[in-house]
């Protein structure tokens, strides 16, 4: 039995698969070029040059460069918040969860969208993708906020303002953007338990004779 001719012309699917791959494609270049240059520093020129295009292919699947920059940050962000819900509905004690929480946290911070997170200021962004940015922020404080206070009634968590230590654990994480080295001696997983181990120690309930030294 002869084999079935193959078709001339790609399905609808396979059409929608090459948009995917190629909108990513410029996603990714295009957060390469951010975290090394900065937003203003980086022109779509550079992008299509990374990707060996033209300008007007960009425009083929962005409408400008900040939307460019609002996907790519969406991206991290969101990564950071499914993290921290995934943990939050996880059972166990308060400080285990929240330990958990922060592992997610700082490897997505030596990745490129998680990266760009931290490197990308409010005013970068148009007036629209700064609100939505900030909202998806304000879901991350609360998520992490909620299981700091969730581990501070159940006593694996020191008592103390929620919001400041909240505060000060994303401040912490968020800051592994600005100094790792992917070149360094260090992976990804190793930097997250090492700083982890740290932040956590800094947290954990002391004894009363521990606290008066």
């Amino acid at each position: 039995m002869p084999a079935p001719a193959k078709a001339l012309w790609p399905s609808a699917d396979e059409k929608e698969r090459e948009r995917r791959e190629k909108r990513e494609a410029v996603l990714r270049a295009a957060v390469r070029c951010f975290n090394e240059k900065g937003f203003h520093a980086t022109s779509l020129d550079d992008v299509a040059n990374a990707l060996s295009v033209t300008k007007p292919t960009i425009y083929h699947y962005f409408g400008n460069k900040d939307e460019i920059l609002f996907e790519c940050v969406r991206r991290g962000l969101e990564s950071i918040r499914d993290a921290a819900e995934a943990v939050e509905a996880r059972a166990g004690g308060g400080l285990e969860r929240l330990r958990r929480l922060m592992l997610d946290y700082a490897v997505i911070m030596t990745m490129d969208f998680g990266k760009c997170v931290t490197l990308t200021a409010d005013h970068e962004l148009s007036a629209d993708s700064r609100a939505r940015f900030r909202g998806l922020k304000r879901e991350i404080d609360q998520t992490v906020r909620r299981v700091v206070e969730q581990g501070m009634a159940d006593g694996t968590i020191a008592k103390g303002d929620p919001r400041l230590v909240t505060f000060t654990l994303t401040g912490a994480l968020n800051w592994i953007a600005r100094w790792y080295d992917p070149t360094g001696a260090l992976a990804p997983q190793q930097i997250a338990e090492g700083a982890v181990a740290t932040l956590v120690a800094g947290l954990a309930p002391r004894r009363d004779n521990e606290e008066r030294l």
